[in-house]
C-alpha cells in the first residue's frame, strides 16, 4: 500500500477532521457505532468507536486483509481519548526474519503474554486525551530479538475517540509536530504516554 512511497518525517493514516477519515480503512459494526461527533473537551470533530463487544466492532487498515500496509516508519502515534471503558488496539508487523508478529494492547489486560506470533500487553491511559506513542522497532528488538522492518496492518477496537493516527520516524514532542498533527486544547492538558507504554511492553 505504501511500500513504493518515500517515507520520512510523519505519515498520516487517519484524520477525524478530513472529508473522508476512513478512506483507507475498513470497518465492522455490531452492537455499537463508528461515527464522527463533536468532543466537548477539544471542541472539534473526532471519530468515536464504541461497542458492547470489542471483538465485533472495529476499524482496520488496510481494508483488504491480503494487502500489506508497507509502512517502514518505526513509531505509531495515536491522539486518542480514554472513555473509561475497555479499549484495544492491534498492530501487525514484519521483522527482519520475515516473520509476521502481532502486538495487541488492551486496557483490561493485567499481564503480558507472548508466543512466537502474538504478544498481548496491558495498556494504561490517562483519563481524557492521550498522545500515545508506541515504538515498534524497540518492541520488536526487545521481545523477538529481531529488527523491525514494516507495519502490515492496524486494527482499532472500542471504546475510544480518535483525532489522528500517524506514523513517525522518531519520537516527537507535540510542539515539534506540524499544527495539524497536534491536539490543541487550552482548557485541558494533554497526557503524553510514550515512556509508560514502552516500559510496560517489556516487562
Amino acid at each position: 500500500m505504501f511500500s513504493s512511497v518515500y517515507q520520512s518525517g510523519v505519515l498520516s493514516l487517519l484524520s477525524s477532521v478530513g472529508s473522508e477519515p476512513l478512506q483507507l480503512w475498513g470497518k465492522q459494526v455490531r452492537n455499537g457505532h463508528i461515527k464522527r461527533i463533536i468532543d466537548d473537551e477539544i471542541e472539534s470533530v473526532v471519530l468515536e468507536i464504541a461497542g458492547l463487544d470489542i471483538r465485533s466492532t472495529y476499524i482496520v487498515c488496510p481494508a483488504d486483509a491480503s494487502v500489506n500496509l508497507g509502512i517502514k516508519l518505526p513509531l505509531i502515534v495515536l491522539l486518542v481519548k480514554n472513555l473509561g471503558k475497555d479499549f484495544s488496539l492491534e498492530v501487525e508487523t514484519i521483522d527482519a526474519s520475515k516473520a509476521v508478529r502481532r502486538f495487541r494492547w488492551s486496557t483490561f489486560q493485567e499481564k503480558p503474554r507472548q508466543t512466537t506470533i502474538i504478544c498481548t500487553m496491558p495498556m494504561r491511559l490517562s483519563i481524557g486525551w492521550n498522545f500515545l506513542q508506541i515504538n515498534l522497532a524497540d518492541i520488536s528488538r526487545k521481545l523477538y530479538s529481531q529488527p523491525y522492518r514494516e507495519t502490515r496492518r492496524i486494527m482499532i477496537h472500542p471504546n475510544c475517540r480518535i483525532r489522528r493516527i500517524f506514523f513517525a520516524d522518531r519520537i516527537y514532542a507535540e510542539e515539534d509536530l506540524p499544527r495539524e498533527f497536534r491536539l490543541i486544547s487550552k482548557r485541558f492538558p494533554l497526557s503524553v504516554n510514550s515512556e509508560t507504554v514502552q516500559s510496560r511492553e517489556t516487562e
